[in-house]
């Protein structure tokens, strides 16, 4: 059995991550026989921790922690009704520990992400250990359509070092060529993408919250104008909808986990969302949905945008984005091609990472 340790981001309470990181150890766990390990840098400060340190500074803080440990809770389900591994340890210590460091997937490589800004982690270009012949990227990705030339600089010798690199975007995969002049760069899905609909459905679960026959789920992680938000909500009046803003922290269902965000993205009349993840499931469980731009100055080489650009355009969706005004025709989706990208894509993800895990049984 070979061992496998993944590095990702993991320290706060992120739907989006827990289900990539999830998805990469099922995925890989059915190419062979693999011991996988998610390795996390730091521990969480504990909540009650956390609580007694603000008791000093800030009551109305308290107030809004106590209303998320409801949802910490939901995650700490996740973890262990899925039943994957994890790690806590300084990864210095287990440069000799494991056969592969597998880093990804997400935005791992974001410089706008860690401090001091405009800087990407060493961690997360596996740094820790020298063999290059362990080095593995899986749908890494940079969050950003180009780097400044302080991060380039500071970037090419690690990634130079990589047995194997694979980008989620082809933003990242012109990045890492033009940095070290590589032709071996694959584009991968995101893992979440890997799994099919009917595995996530096992670990889903309908929220406790009254949920009608019909939602609009709003699933928005940065700013949307109030315009826009008095659109969709008179959308859903004219289509007698409930809507759902998960992470409006006054709304009920802002409690909810990995496990609940699953239901209610299968569940819902239609999706509305500036996440990339939100449309990932959208298009695997064959949902209608509309993406927005986010209404908070996201441009040039700071843009967000790239990864949603290109999952669209890979699944020939590009009239999902929202224009002017919310339209009927968001409810009508053409999924008929979406099952035959899946499995081409699923099969060169299953190539590479078979190859770099120097697995010749199954290619």
């Amino acid at each position: 059995m070979k061992k496998v340790a993944l590095i990702t981001l993991y320290s706060n309470n992120n739907i989006g991550n827990k289900l990539q990181n999830y998805a990469v150890q099922q995925f890989i766990k059915k190419l062979g026989d693999y011991e996988i390990v998610t390795i996390k840098n730091k521990p969480y400060l504990r909540l009650k921790d956390r609580l007694y340190i603000l008791m000093k500074t800030d009551y109305k803080r308290i107030i809004k922690e106590k209303k998320r440990l409801k949802s910490f809770k939901k995650f700490d389900s996740f973890i262990k009704k899925t039943k994957y591994s994890v790690v806590t340890t300084n990864p210095k210590k287990i440069n000799n520990n494991f056969d592969y460091y597998i880093v990804g997937s997400d935005q791992v490589w974001n410089p706008n992400f860690n401090y001091p800004i405009n800087r990407i982690k060493k961690l997360y270009l596996l740094n820790f250990t020298n063999d290059t012949e362990k080095k593995i990227s899986i749908s890494a990705s940079f969050g950003v359509s180009e780097l400044s030339e302080l991060v380039r600089k500071q970037v090419i010798d690690d990634l130079s070092k990589f047995k194997s690199l694979s980008v989620r975007e082809l933003s990242g995969k012109k990045i890492i060529e033009e940095l070290t002049k590589r032709k071996d760069v694959e584009v991968l899905l995101d893992p979440t993408m890997l799994i099919e609909d009917k595995e996530w459905d096992l670990v889903s679960k309908k929220p406790t919250k009254d949920v009608n026959e019909k939602f609009i789920l709003n699933y928005f992680l940065g700013n949307l104008s109030q315009d826009k938000r008095n659109q969709i909500n008179d959308f859903a009046r004219k289509n007698g909808c409930q809507v759902i803003n998960m992470l409006d922290k006054k709304d009920p269902f802002y409690t909810c986990g990995p496990s609940e965000f699953l239901w209610l993205e299968k569940n819902a009349f239609l999706i509305c969302t500036d996440s990339f993840h939100s449309s990932v499931f959208a298009i695997l469980f064959k949902r209608p949905f509309v993406v927005f731009n986010r209404d908070d100055g996201q441009k040039g080489i700071n843009s967000m945008n790239s990864r949603i650009e290109n999952l669209l355009t890979k699944f020939n969706l590009d009239n999902k984005y929202y224009i002017d005004r919310m339209n009927k025709h968001f409810l009508t989706c053409d999924y008929t091609h979406v099952d035959t990208i899946l499995k081409n894509e699923r099969e060169k993800a299953k190539k590479y990472l078979l190859n770099a895990l120097d697995d010749n049984t199954k290619k």
